[in-house]
């Protein structure tokens, strides 16, 4: 798996986003560009502004240990 955007979507979905899933909230990959990969939240954080801070701020710091060459997640609507 050399492509960024491949070890992105699969340290999200294997590694770090089950734990999202257990409260009823998905996360979908939409690009990788630059050291930035924007995702969007769907399901129960997805609409609350608050709660999606706290959770892509915790779902970078997992993300770059698992891919450092991600410097920033940032959510997308």
């Amino acid at each position: 798996m050399s492509d960024l955007r491949d070890r992105v979507e699969h340290a999200l979905k294997h590694d770090i986003a089950p734990a999202l899933m257990l409260d009823g909230t998905g996360i979908e990959v939409l690009e990788v560009t630059d050291g930035i990969a924007s995702v969007r939240l769907t399901g129960v954080c997805a609409g609350c502004p608050a709660t999606i801070m706290t959770v892509i701020t915790s779902l970078e710091d997992e993300l770059r240990k698992k891919v450092p060459e991600v410097e920033i997640l940032e959510a997308v609507p």
